[in-house]
């Protein structure tokens, strides 16, 4: 066990190293020259000399193997060097939008298991019942709908029918009651795949928990249904779940980004405004 772990820790390293290279190289490989698209953004104009110091400014006329090496410092410092959309260091744009995106990320994640892991349950246990077949719909629909879809049909929903006007972000520490209320409705539409995911990874774990020996045994020694089921199957049955609510924080975080316009209190942050 010492040496596999060993081994996995030391090829961790060469791999980062590797993926920091092929991302390097192929943003090189990229079409187009980056000063000309800074200097000519717009309508404005420059001159041949101002093409040459911004390509020094950005150490465009150093060897690529020392823009490399230049680059991966100053990640390793901290400096991620200056967006060129937002006029602004990278690195306070990304402190400002990081906090409301894990925020949102883990609400959606709480709210998903919350509501996901009883209807699984619920579903398992009466197999092809009506409720059975209302909860495998709102599943399938959970999984196969786009998440920025149901972020649009939800503000249609809240603004038309529920006469909600949009609300400007609000911080969590300056207004923690009113930032949950903002973050509840694009967490259900940012969690909704997830739900219909772990509710079938529940209701399959769960039929397959209730159909073995240990199951029939507790019945046999004379236990009530409820104390067999959630005594004896459910906590069995939660690993598979608790293992999948683990991997799903990354997808989250990157469908976060598809439809943090379409909801306002998605945004990171007020520059999102």
């Amino acid at each position: 066990m010492k040496q596999y772990i060993f081994k996995r820790v030391g090829l961790f390293f060469p791999t980062i190293i590797l993926i920091t290279i092929i991302v390097f190289v192929v943003m090189r490989l990229i079409p187009g020259d980056v000063c000309l698209a800074i200097l000519s953004d717009g309508e404005a104009t420059f001159t041949q000399e101002e093409l040459i110091d911004c390509r020094i400014e950005l150490d465009l006329n150093k060897p690529l193997v020392s823009q490399y090496f230049d680059w991966i410092g100053g990640v390793l410092q901290g400096d991620f060097g200056n967006s060129y959309w937002f006029k602004a260091p990278v690195m306070e744009e990304l402190a400002d939008r990081i906090p409301v995106t894990v925020e949102l990320t883990i609400i959606s994640m709480l709210i998903s298991v919350i509501i996901a892991v009883p209807l699984g349950i619920v579903s398992a246990l009466r197999p092809e019942s009506p409720l059975d077949y209302a909860s495998r719909v709102f599943t399938m629909a959970g999984i196969a709908m786009p998440t920025f879809l149901i972020a649009i049909l939800l503000l249609l929903l809240l603004v038309k029918v529920g006469g909600l006007a949009p609300l400007n972000y609000v911080n969590l520490w300056e207004d923690p009651l009113t930032n949950l209320h903002q973050m509840i409705y694009p967490a259900l539409a940012l969690g909704f795949y997830e739900m219909g995911f772990v509710a079938r990874v529940t209701r399959s774990a769960m039929m397959e928990i209730i159909r073995e020996d240990y199951m029939r045994t507790a019945r046999s020694k004379g236990l009530s249904e409820n104390s067999v089921v959630y005594g004896h199957g459910l906590k069995n049955a939660l690993l598979p779940v608790l293992t999948t609510s683990g991997w799903i924080f990354c997808p989250l975080v990157r469908r976060h980004g598809h439809y943090r316009d379409h909801l306002p209190a998605a945004g990171d942050g007020p520059d999102s405004h």
